[in-house]
């Protein structure tokens, strides 16, 4: 098992110890999995519960558009990114203020899933390597493993599991349908709606390392932009490191939103 990361085997060996578990797939997942094959493997894989994470986005929305509406003077850069976090932090210590002080989705997810299933373990499933530094990092008191589309390619190589017949009568125990589109870039201010609050100078949608990189260089020379709906991945996390798809961008952004009118 040397190929596989060190979350991977973590997830492994909760599944040998037949520990209880709550996947929460992040909204990226369609371009690699088929819903609702996806449910039905991860529970015979050992998962007791499968939770969209799309849920927990639903209320990074929510908290984001109290908090514009009880200070709608001030200005935010959204901060679902955990790359775009690190590079503020790290890179334009100057912009800190302005990230949202609210819960990512997967945090919100996982603040969700503790209610609601409060012995079992929360393993995150998406396409962001930097999402198991956030857990990690950011919020070790909720006790998240975070693990890759990739690394969860491995196990099921590693455990030989793959679709069966009957996995398409399942269904996800936490569900969302609006923020389905989350990982496309503008996914966020077109779920919150945030589009038809505002005019195009009030805010803007941004993905791409070298785009991210020119307009945080010019966010404080730009009074008029309310929200930064911005994204490290180019074309947003559709395009994360830890996706394994042939499909070209355009494809990836189709089975997102085939996925979000279907349901």
């Amino acid at each position: 098992m040397d190929n596989i990361s060190k979350e991977a085997e973590e997830l492994l060996n909760l599944i040998e110890q037949k520990q209880k578990m709550v996947a929460m797939l992040a909204p990226s997942f369609p371009i690699v999995f088929n819903y609702k094959e996806i449910v039905g493997i991860l529970k015979r894989l050992g998962f007791k519960y499968v939770a969209e994470v799309a849920r927990g986005a639903e209320e990074t929305n929510r908290q984001l558009l109290s908090l514009m509406k009880l200070h709608p003077n001030k200005r935010y850069i959204t901060n679902p990114c955990p790359t775009i976090v690190r590079l503020i932090r790290n890179k334009y210590p100057q912009l800190v203020e302005f990230l949202s002080p609210i819960d990512s989705p997967m945090i919100a997810t996982a603040k969700i899933v503790a209610k609601k299933y409060p012995k079992c373990k929360k393993v995150f499933i998406g396409p962001c390597l930097l999402k198991k530094v956030e857990a990690e990092e950011d919020y070790p008191e909720l006790n998240i493993l975070a693990v890759t589309f990739k690394d969860l390619l491995e196990i099921f190589k590693i455990k030989n599991v793959g679709p069966k017949f009957f996995d398409r009568f399942y269904s996800f125990d936490i569900s969302a349908k609006n923020t389905r589109l989350y990982p496309v870039s503008g996914g966020l201010s077109q779920s919150s709606g945030i589009i038809k609050k505002f005019t195009d100078p009030e805010y803007d949608v941004v993905s791409g390392p070298k785009l991210a990189e020119k307009t945080l260089q010019e966010f404080l020379n730009k009074p008029e932009l309310r929200v930064l709906d911005i994204l490290n991945c180019e074309g947003g996390c559709i395009n994360g490191p830890g996706i394994v798809s042939p499909a070209s961008l355009d494809r990836r952004r189709q089975k997102i939103i085939s996925y979000w009118n279907k349901n």
